[in-house]
């Protein structure tokens, strides 16, 4: 079950009311079109622009006799209007309806998604430059390679949050699409000029070809764009449940005043939040899969879409706007421990100094493979027997010999670690 979390303008996008009204507002463009080409009498028009309604119970009063969803809206609407609601859906089929609408859902659902993404990417931003000097540990596998600038994992997701922002813009603009094409999509009883007039009345773009339906290929590029911004959101959250670890505790989500992290265990302070964004994503994926699937239909359509889109568009669209809602505040009320981050440097005794080594030994004119062998043998007598990396290797006459004491000391300076740092936040727009 999703945590209490309340979007007012996303919740309404998916009401009962909300699906309703946009398939009036189409209804009403398409009306527009037929009257301004002269299909629908002027007192027709105004009586329908006047009057046209509908009631959501009075809807599934109806729908309880005539088991379609289209058919108990417009005679609920045709209650409201009177007999010039015969021009109301004329030439048209349910789809040309149900696709259109969505399509308003589906934008209406996606700018609100867009702007949480941008809130993303400026705090990603924001904290990328308050850590871009800031030492930690980098590694690969899980174990310590070289250190680095904590202000680089930020930038890295900011930089991929772009991509997600300009994914969104792409889906939404492939989303956007109407169509009033009739039956079978081929325009039998209108002029394909309602269908862009209506188009345009509305805000959409009208399709190229259809069949009874817009194309599912549309819908599954929507899902896979939220489905892949769920997994940037699973990727922050997962390293922030990796830094949290208490052998690590290089960061940590807000503990708040009176939280709790455990029934049994006082003391514990659990990376809740970034386990449930990774735990959501998976669900994001499920109904990508599922969009996927949609594609396929009998000939010109079948309902088998139907049923799964009243389900995974409201849930993707509102998972995602909740997932990015909560990972902003997660990053920023983010606890971050310097120290700790050095202490875990230091952790192996300078050994992340250890390429470092191998390349001025080779740069000395030593063969790459001797080099290797001559650090791994100290590294590896540094780990077994707990000692200093670099004593060892001030101790080994033929390291001392290629490279002088001098040399060797100045290897073991981490500034080699951050001074390309503001290099890589300008060239991704941070700085």
């Amino acid at each position: 079950m999703i945590p209490r979390y309340t979007c007012a303008e996303m919740e309404r996008i998916w009401t009962e009311e909300n699906r309703y009204n946009c398939w009036l507002e189409v209804e009403l463009a398409a009306a527009k079109a037929m009257h301004e080409m002269g299909i629908i009498p002027t007192q027709d028009y105004k009586e329908i622009c006047d009057k046209a309604d509908f009631n959501v119970r009075r809807i599934a009063e109806i729908e309880e006799s005539t088991r379609h969803d289209v058919i108990a809206f417009l005679t609920n609407v045709a209650e409201y209007v009177g007999p010039a609601s015969r021009w109301i859906h004329y030439g048209m089929t349910s789809s040309d309806v149900l696709d259109t609408a969505t399509a308003l859902q589906l934008k209406q659902a996606g700018e609100l998604i867009l702007s949480q993404l941008y809130r993303l990417a400026e705090n990603l931003k924001l904290k990328a430059r308050e850590h871009r000097h800031t030492l930690c540990m980098g590694r690969s596998h899980g174990i310590h390679a070289e250190p680095t600038s904590f202000g680089l994992k930020f930038a890295l997701w900011y930089d991929e949050t772009q991509r997600n922002i300009k994914r969104l813009e792409d889906a939404i603009a492939i989303i956007s699409i109407g169509q009033i094409s009739g039956a079978v999509g081929n325009y039998a009883h209108l002029d394909p000029e309602v269908e862009e007039r209506a188009c345009r009345y509305l805000e959409l773009k009208p399709v190229n070809i259809s069949t009874q339906v817009i194309q599912r290929d549309r819908h599954a590029q929507f899902l896979f764009t939220i489905a892949q911004i769920g997994s940037t959101l699973e990727k922050i959250a997962m390293e922030i449940r990796h830094l949290q670890r208490t052998e690590v505790r290089e960061a940590e989500e807000n503990f708040s005043k009176g939280q709790k992290g455990s029934s049994a265990m006082p003391h514990k302070r659990n990376p809740i939040l970034s386990e449930q964004l990774c735990g959501l994503a998976r669900i994001l994926r499920a109904n990508a899969h599922a969009a996927v699937e949609n594609n396929a239909l009998w000939h010109e359509r079948d309902i088998s879409h139907s049923s799964v889109e009243r389900v995974i568009l409201p849930d993707s669209c509102i998972l995602i706007h909740y997932m990015l809602t909560k990972s902003s505040a997660m990053i920023e009320s983010l606890a971050v421990y310097p120290e700790n981050m050095m202490k875990n440097i230091e952790l192996t005794g300078g050994l992340v100094f250890s390429q470092a080594l191998l390349l001025h030994l080779a740069n000395s004119g030593m063969t790459r493979e001797k080099a290797y062998a001559l650090v791994q043998t100290e590294a590896m007598k540094s780990i077994n027997e707990g000692s200093d990396f670099k004593e060892l290797i001030l101790s080994n006459g033929e390291i001392r010999d290629a490279l002088g004491q001098e040399t060797i000391l100045e290897i073991f300076s981490y500034d080699r670690y951050l001074k390309h740092t503001d290099h890589i936040l300008r060239r991704c727009g941070i700085l």
